[in-house]
């Protein structure tokens, strides 16, 4: 039986990477795209049946629309893979009012996830990746201040964002304990892709000077390519992998009562 995967942020990257190398495997693809345009160019490239959904991630109702329009054509999900993220240097707020970086790398994957999750039940073993970053050991949970509103640092909120796809990912895989969803994080290493190159001034030029020292996005694509497909990891959940291992996380990444309060803010935060 083909396995219908969805994969958030694959025009560039390792997320392009993910998506050709599991349509090679024989599954099905359908990418969540900003650009229909790029979109569309990257379809024909992963191959023949790749469908594309246009949305802005970082907009709670976009990622609401997009998930129905999903939902319309795909009543069963093998794979979701939650890959798309932003680093923004500067602080930028979406239509619903929110910091754009944590909404577009947490609200967008904890959205996206709860709603396709019918879909994912249905299939007989699903898999949730999600593309977390290493630099969650820096990250810290800013419960009275989650939008960067007191104080706003890039670096800052986008290491706690990466911690928020973690403390998801271990929230999640308990809600899902007893059924045949399972869902994992991962760090993808520092990769030489387009990511950050959306900042100008130093930022942008210090990720172009560091490429040439980056991994690959073949490198980088890895272990979400195994967390989506390799029969060891049938079965494993609520773990953090890095070079197709699991890792341990950072202390404040194994708070289960941070999880618990982070998932309930969400909760709160989406409803709106």
């Amino acid at each position: 039986m083909t396995k219908q995967v969805v994969i958030t942020g694959a025009t560039q990257g390792i997320g392009r990477i993910t998506a050709i190398e599991l349509a090679k495997k024989g599954m099905k693809i359908a990418i969540v795209v900003r650009d229909a345009e790029r979109g569309r160019a990257v379809a024909e490239e992963i191959g023949a049946g790749t469908e594309v959904f246009v949305a802005d991630l970082s907009s709670t109702a976009e990622v609401k629309r997009v998930a129905k329009e999903i939902l319309a054509k795909h009543d069963t999900i093998d794979v979701l893979i939650n890959n798309a993220g932003a680093l923004n240097m500067k602080r930028e707020t979406t239509k619903e009012g929110y910091e754009k970086t944590f909404a577009a790398n947490h609200l967008a994957y904890f959205i996206l996830t709860n709603e396709l999750l019918p879909a994912l039940k249905k299939a007989p073993k699903a898999r949730i990746v999600n593309v977390a970053s290493g630099i969650h050991h820096r990250g810290e949970m800013r419960f009275d201040d989650l939008m960067g509103e007191k104080r706003f640092s890039g670096i800052d909120a986008y290491a706690q964002s990466k911690l928020a796809n973690i403390l998801f990912t271990a929230g999640l895989a308990r809600r899902l304990e007893g059924t045949t969803v399972t869902a994992n994080a991962l760090h993808p290493g520092a990769i030489a892709s387009g990511f950050a190159r959306n900042n100008k001034g130093l930022v942008g030029f210090g990720w172009r000077l560091l490429s040439p020292f980056l991994l690959s996005n073949e490198s980088g694509a890895k272990t979400s390519i195994f967390l989506a497909s390799d029969p060891s990891v049938e079965g494993v959940s609520g773990k953090y992998f890095e070079k197709c291992a699991e890792r341990k996380p950072s202390r404040r990444a194994r708070d289960m009562d941070a999880a618990k309060r982070l998932w309930a803010i969400s909760e709160e935060l989406v409803a709106k």
